[in-house]
């Protein structure tokens, strides 16, 4: 094959990729359309539409949600070369391409057709695809991958009805707790008694799901910095040894805290020595002796405080790779903060007053009570020495005068601000166990 027939080949590839990416979009389509033919009468895949289990009712969907997905793919392929490719160069050797094409005589019926069959499937899953199409938070876009149905519309309403209250709704004039007594008993003397039976499913549903996101989501953040941070570690090893454990900077203390501790167990040691031996619990040992073993302890501590700071070294560099990894899974887990926070909402403000009330005086009683400064003076000793910082004693005065503080101010301000509307009785619980 010369040069001018792969000229010609790649010409062909790149004007046809329009052509290709709407013909593998309309496959897509008509995929998901003969699932719902075979399987569900031609309605939209969903548990209702048809008597299957849980488990097939999940695989159908994992197939349509995979459809789906090559069909947005292709079709956001397909604009974006459109706007490069005009018509009339797309049709250059069309004849000699193996793209699938319908009997048909113009081009662009061809394509309005593909296209109006395409939107047709895919907008019968334009507010997500569930079992029961039941979102678990509201979002203002839908989620990449995951289209939406809208002949789903009666569970959506339903769905948004009974829809749960999070710790930031604004209460109104009439106590929220008497507006949703009112709507249970609406409900259970409904007589559509079917209905409230799959409002009951539909809410299991939506808590298991929003319950299974919410410790996955928190899985995840612990366990993916904590990978990172070893796997850090590993990697970055041989260049601190490099760059800060040469023999021309051995860099034996990381700080003056190491260095004075070395010098007082060296001194203890040779104290040690020196006891022993005029108590007679050791023999006797001349100057040249005594050096010896003095010198021999002083290797065994340089070696042991060089890989303290070594280890000092690479923490700073691992915690800096594990809060990049961090803020990385913050930022592409939108939908799963907004599960999480509201699942955090119904499990803390779903606890009794008296059960609010000793956690709060717990809290406040840990970090900003009357023993909370040794607390904090430990943590503080420990980050030092976690990344080999010479500790402090200003600093650690400064911090525990105003950090506590500032931390007693945001949870009483939370208090007056929140929990005061939304749970008087709890906050009334805790004056009172205060008291």
């Amino acid at each position: 094959m010369n040069f001018n027939a792969l000229v010609i080949q790649a010409r062909r590839w790149f004007y046809d990729t329009p052509d290709r990416a709407l013909d593998q979009a309309y496959r897509a389509a008509l995929s998901i359309k003969a699932i719902e033919d075979e399987h569900f009468s031609g309605k939209p895949v969903a548990g209702r539409n048809a008597e299957y289990s849980d488990s097939v009712i999940d695989y159908f969907q994992g197939e349509v949600r995979k459809q789906l997905k090559i069909a947005q793919v292709r079709l956001r392929e397909f604009r974006s070369f459109k706007t490069v490719v005009t018509v009339s160069e797309a049709t250059i050797q069309k004849k000699a391409s193996n793209i699938y094409y319908p009997e048909a005589t113009d081009k662009e019926t061809i394509i309005i057709e593909k296209l109006r069959f395409i939107d047709e499937i895919t907008q019968r899953y334009g507010r997500g695809l569930s079992r029961q199409s039941v979102a678990l938070v509201k979002v203002d876009e839908p989620l990449n991958g995951i289209p939406t149905n809208q002949t789903l519309s009666a569970s959506a309403q339903l769905s948004n009805k009974n829809k749960a209250d999070t710790a930031s709704n604004k209460t109104g004039v009439i106590p929220r707790s008497i507006m949703r007594t009112f709507s249970r008993i609406q409900q259970e003397i409904d007589p559509k008694s079917q209905e409230a039976e799959e409002d009951v499913v539909n809410k299991f549903r939506r808590s298991r799901n929003k319950t299974a996101v919410s410790i996955k989501f928190l899985l995840m953040l612990v366990i993916i910095p904590l990978l990172v941070h070893q796997l850090s570690k590993i990697a970055i090893t041989p260049w601190v040894e490099s760059h800060f454990f040469t023999e021309a900077s051995p860099a034996l203390f990381a700080n003056t805290d190491l260095e004075d501790e070395a010098f007082e167990e060296l001194e203890r040691y040779r104290s040690s020595l020196e006891m022993r031996s005029v108590v007679g619990l050791a023999p006797a040992l001349d100057e040249e002796a005594m050096t010896e073993k003095i010198q021999e302890k002083a290797v065994e501590i340089a070696v042991e405080y060089r890989s303290l700071s070594f280890n000092a070294y690479e923490n700073i560099f691992a915690d800096l790779c594990s809060f990049f990894a961090f803020v990385i899974v913050l930022l592409f887990s939108k939908r799963e903060i907004a599960v999480l926070k509201g699942f955090m909402d119904e499990v803390v403000y779903g606890l009794s007053d008296s059960a609010k009330a000793f956690l709060i005086i717990l809290f406040t009683d840990i970090f900003v009570g009357y023993h909370s400064p040794h607390g904090w003076e430990i943590i503080l000793e420990s980050v030092a020495k976690h990344f080999g910082i010479a500790e402090s004693r200003d600093f650690n005065f400064l911090f525990i005068a105003t950090f506590p503080v500032i931390l007693d101010t945001v949870l009483k301000y939370w208090i007056f601000r929140y929990l005061n509307r939304i749970s008087p009785s709890a906050v009334a619980t805790y004056r009172n166990m205060n008291e």
